[in-house]
């Protein structure tokens, strides 16, 4: 058996494309639903190393199923093409466009549809990429030449302008991130750089119609991984001395940065980044229209955040409401799996009062969470989530404090599930919930259609294939 558990059952990696057209469907899907549903992942493409490799570091794949007239006319899985991932796959690499970011990884972490385009996205200073309908790779994505040094896997959509919100993190950026505003367009209109303690993994943060809120948490780059990871032992030392030296103090210029990034990160090995706990863990907000100089910082009890529920103003106070880590990469060398709890929390920060307060919300393990995006930043009632185990997926009801669970079944395991408005100027919550499934049994996977206020089956597209575990996902409407 492998020692490392993302490279085994589930997480294996696929070793082909496809595309199979007219998939076998068990009862009814939406009439009104016409467009794909795309989520991405790791996939290796070639054999790595069981000991160094990490989960978040595997080349990205693309999985889809495009949905019309209550059919499933077809599933699709595509490799992104970064110059490594072509070149691994036998095929001419492009040249690359190092203001888009670094060419290291193929983005495997999200994929979106903004401005027509599709994008597979990533983060860490890694490009981003474009892709056509059918999932192939066109090439890197700077957003019109007005966005350099990568980007975020967290893009927040404002349903009232369409703009997209991102903070992106890179250990080239010095002791800052980036707050961006991407037009409804597909160019940006604003970027801000963010002072932070140091150079933190910023996976998520909030967005409210009125702030920004920052998670500075103790999640940070970690010179000495990444010398281990990328430099021949003889110079790991000298490297190491260097780049603590420089890291989260000194930026370096985007295309510099990319560059640099591609010699001290590899596709499918290690993520230099651990948990450190001396470093603060502070959440910060800032009004929307603000810069640096007017975040305002709040300490919080050391943990880790990688998803945001949703969070929104009520007065002079934010609701912001999240999946908590105690610890994250403090044990687990290969993945996100520290063996400490991850629940629904909710942040409480006092603008007036300048304090913040926690609560837990659900005793469940769980992570994943969703909700429905039409209130993002507004406040919302309902959420979704996927049982930590993946094999049940959970409903929340914030204002009864409820929350229930659906089995996905004996040997199912789950992944990310997102919410779609039925059809019409429908009421939160009145939706369907769609994910893929996998069936340990038959080693394949489904796209499974759930009614979201009751979380009772309403289709079962079956795909003839395995789509392995991987991370986020969304409808992308035609």
């Amino acid at each position: 058996m492998n020692s490392n558990q993302y490279l085994r059952d589930n997480y294996a990696p696929v070793p082909e494309e496809h595309t199979v057209t007219d998939l076998e469907v068990t009862g009814h899907i939406p009439e009104h639903l016409d467009g794909r549903y795309l989520r991405n992942g790791p996939n290796p493409i070639s054999e790595v190393d069981p000991a160094g490799y990490h989960w978040f570091m595997g080349d990205g794949m693309v999985h889809g199923v495009r949905l019309r007239d209550g059919r499933a006319q077809w599933y699709r899985n595509r490799w992104v093409r970064s110059p490594a991932a072509a070149a691994a796959l036998g095929e001419r690499p492009t040249r690359h466009n190092y203001r888009a970011g670094g060419a290291a990884i193929g983005a495997n972490t999200n994929v979106i549809g903004h401005a027509g385009r599709t994008i597979a996205l990533i983060e860490g200073g890694a490009a981003n990429y474009t892709l056509t309908e059918e999932l192939d790779t066109l090439g890197p994505c700077d957003f019109g030449g007005t966005l350099t040094g990568g980007y975020t896997a967290h893009p927040k959509r404002d349903p009232a302008t369409g703009e997209l919100h991102a903070v992106s993190y890179h250990y080239g950026r010095g002791n800052t991130v980036q707050y961006s505003v991407i037009g409804a367009d597909g160019r940006a209109r604003r970027t801000v750089d963010i002072r932070v303690t140091g150079s933190p993994m910023m996976h998520d943060f909030a967005l409210t119609e009125n702030h920004v809120v920052f998670y500075d948490l103790p999640v940070t780059f970690d010179a000495r991984d990444a010398a281990e990871i990328a430099v021949p032992r003889w110079m790991r030392w000298p490297t190491r001395l260097v780049m603590s030296a420089l890291i989260g103090r000194i930026r370096v210029p985007d295309p510099i940065s990319a560059r640099i990034g591609d010699m001290s990160l590899k596709a499918n090995a290690g993520l230099p980044y651990t948990w450190d706990l001396s470093y603060p863990a502070r959440v910060g907000v800032m009004p929307r229209d603000g810069d640096s100089n007017d975040v305002r910082w709040f300490e919080v009890d050391p943990c880790y955040v990688f998803h945001t529920l949703n969070a929104y103003d009520e007065g002079d106070t934010i609701v912001c409401d999240v999946v908590r880590h105690h610890t994250m990469f403090a044990k687990d060398p290969h993945g996100p799996d520290d063996g400490t709890p991850s629940r629904l929390h909710r942040w409480t920060i006092d603008l007036t009062h300048n304090k913040i307060s926690e609560t837990q919300l659900d005793d469940c393990e769980q992570e994943f969470p969703r909700a429905d995006e039409r209130l993002l930043g507004r406040r919302h009632r309902y959420g979704y989530s996927l049982h930590a185990d993946t094999a049940a997926i959970r409903r929340h009801d914030l204002v009864n404090a409820t929350h229930t669970s659906r089995s996905l079944g004996t040997g199912a395991q789950g992944s990310e599930f997102v919410f779609v408005p039925n059809s019409g100027n429908t009421s939160e919550d009145d939706g369907i919930l769609m994910g893929y499934v996998y069936d340990a049994a038959t080693e394949r996977s489904n796209l499974t259609i759930l009614d979201a206020a009751s979380l009772e089956t309403v289709a079962t597209v079956h795909i003839p294939v395995r789509v392995p575990h991987g991370f986020h996902g969304n409808w992308i409407s035609a």
